[in-house]
């Protein structure tokens, strides 16, 4: 290689780095499905927890209810999965929201927590108002069309299999199946990822 060809090699390189480094911070703001908003919801014991308890964990927020007999067991079975595979990671979290608060009490959510035996630190199981939970599946974690939104929350019902990953800044990265296996391993696998930054 001549003395010029090493020179224009050093500046398409340099040129590469640059446009790499300007535009980086842009590709990583433009993934970003959704900003978590504030919430406030109380936990299986009676507790507040708020959008500050989890500023700096990776979790993923899922709806549920404790009588459903349809999708909810397998969606928690694999839920189960993504549990074990974290459990010992201070720094993840899981957020089940019940899609019916009028039924899913706080004892009721505490007696359901009792029955999966996983470490309710971690796996937490949230219930509130309907209209502020229904809010937050449709607009912060975009697992549920906005459109759904009914005039009389009374006639509003949430029923997703999907679930919402959200980074340590509190973005919404990815939404994922909780029915599908393969979909329960990709997010398995961006969780290390996300846990890792």
């Amino acid at each position: 290689m001549t003395k010029k060809q090493g020179l224009y090699t050093a500046f398409f390189v340099g040129l590469i780095i640059i446009f790499y480094l300007v535009i980086s911070p842009w590709i990583s703001r433009n993934d970003t499905i959704s900003d978590v908003m504030p919430f406030a919801f109380l936990n299986q014991d009676g507790k507040m927890v708020t959008n500050k308890d989890v500023e700096g964990k990776v979790y993923v927020a899922e709806y549920f209810f404790t009588t459903c007999k349809g999708i909810c067991p397998k969606m928690n079975s694999n839920m189960r999965k993504v549990y074990d595979a974290f459990k010992d990671e201070k720094d993840f979290l899981i957020l089940s929201h019940t899609c019916m608060p009028e039924v899913d009490s706080v004892p009721v959510l505490k007696k359901y927590a009792d029955s999966m035996k996983v470490n309710t630190n971690q796996w937490i199981f949230l219930t509130g108002r309907k209209d502020s939970l229904y809010n937050m599946a449709r607009v912060s974690y975009t697992i549920d069309d906005p459109v759904n939104n009914l005039k009389t929350v009374a006639d509003d019902f949430l029923h997703t299999q999907f679930w919402a990953l959200v980074n340590k800044q509190g973005k919404v990265k990815k939404i994922y199946d909780g029915l599908k296996d393969s979909e329960v391993e990709a997010l398995i696998r961006q969780i290390k990822r996300q846990l890792k930054k």
